[in-house]
């Protein structure tokens, strides 16, 4: 099955759907778009848009791809392999005038720091811990081969090249995570407590040969203090996805069951939440996450790449597929992945 071209399909529809229902309430959606469950994708001069969520994906992606191709012949894959690349595809990104679509303001200043110059824990915004790393971070779920460790250290370094926060990196590990086991054909049904699980078991890890001194650049008194911090806030929302699932009102805003999705925590879990509402019907489940009045575009990105990630390429209509921007370098990176 092809998951992590379904994955990366689904992030880029999920974030063109969500785009323009951002920053507007449920009423003002209902005004432009008419019901949920018929939210289109909008498409302009035949092509659905796509925010700085697909685009910095997509340097995450592609960034990975160059590191990991000489890896598998000279060595394992580190935090000194990685860095270099990622900054470099992340501030190709920042310089791109391509980058106009309201990108993040912790993006944008730590990308500045980090055109400086310098080491990387200096330019991270440690007080941040908006969505905008989660947001992006699905493609590490989708590599081949990486250990536990592995993974779990590179979403964590991927967040913290901007967004230096416990929280932050806490949650992009776990949404990382959560698409890994998804492409490893984990049930809906079994992914919350496994999420949990997993959130329980690293909490008091900080991988330093990760992130350095990353945690000294906080004000916590050490660094199991400073990551159990992020893990803390995890294990919190995913208190509030459990509670909420069962008794989910499929016509409310799901961002009054689990958060509005600015921050890290809660775009993980609005996302998960409206992947599990509906976890066979992926186009619904990205319907709901997209027309909701928090952070639409990352809340439905994450929702279409859990629901990407658990059905494949084949969960999404085919129209679809053929107006998404990127679209090549999407499926680039999927059929590299998916062989």
């Amino acid at each position: 099955m092809t998951r992590a071209t379904g994955t990366l399909l689904g992030l880029a529809i999920g974030d063109a759907m969500g785009f323009p229902a951002e920053f507007n309430t449920l009423a003002q959606i209902e005004a432009k778009f008419g019901p949920w469950r018929s939210l289109p994708l909008p498409v302009s001069s035949g092509t659905a848009y796509v925010t700085d969520d697909t685009q910095m994906t997509l340097a995450l992606g592609e960034a990975l791809q160059e590191v990991l191709q000489p890896v598998l012949l000279t060595g394992p894959f580190t935090a000194e392999r990685m860095e270099p690349p990622v900054r470099e595809h992340f501030l190709a990104w920042y310089h791109s005038p391509e980058n106009n679509r309201a990108p993040g303001a912790t993006c944008l200043r730590a990308c500045e720091a980090l055109d400086r110059g310098g080491v990387w824990q200096q330019a991270s915004e440690v007080g941040s811990k908006g969505c905008g790393a989660n947001m992006r971070v699905a493609p590490i779920g989708l590599i081949p081969g990486l250990s536990a460790e592995q993974r779990s250290g590179a979403a964590q370094l991927q967040s913290g090249l901007t967004h230096g926060h416990p929280t932050a990196l806490a949650a992009s590990d776990l949404t990382a995570h959560a698409v890994h086991l998804l492409v490893q054909g984990t049930a809906p049904t079994d992914l919350l407590p496994l999420l949990r699980a997993y959130a329980l078991e690293n909490r008091e890890v900080y991988r330093a040969d990760w992130l350095g001194d990353l945690a000294e650049h906080a004000q916590d008194p050490d660094r199991t203090s400073f990551i159990s911090r992020g893990w803390a806030d995890c294990l919190a929302v995913l208190d509030r996805v459990e509670a909420a699932l069962p008794a989910a009102d499929p016509d409310a805003d799901p961002c009054l069951a689990t958060g509005a999705g600015w921050i890290a925590e809660e775009a993980f879990a609005t996302a998960l939440f409206c992947f599990l509402q509906y976890p066979d019907d992926p186009v619904t489940a990205v319907r709901r996450a997209a027309y909701s009045s928090g952070d639409s575009d990352s809340i439905a990105a994450l929702a279409g790449a859990f629901a990407g990630a658990c059905h494949g390429a084949a969960a999404w209509p085919s129209q679809w597929v053929e107006v998404i921007e990127y679209r090549e370098r999407l499926l680039a990176l999927g059929t590299a992945w998916d062989r």
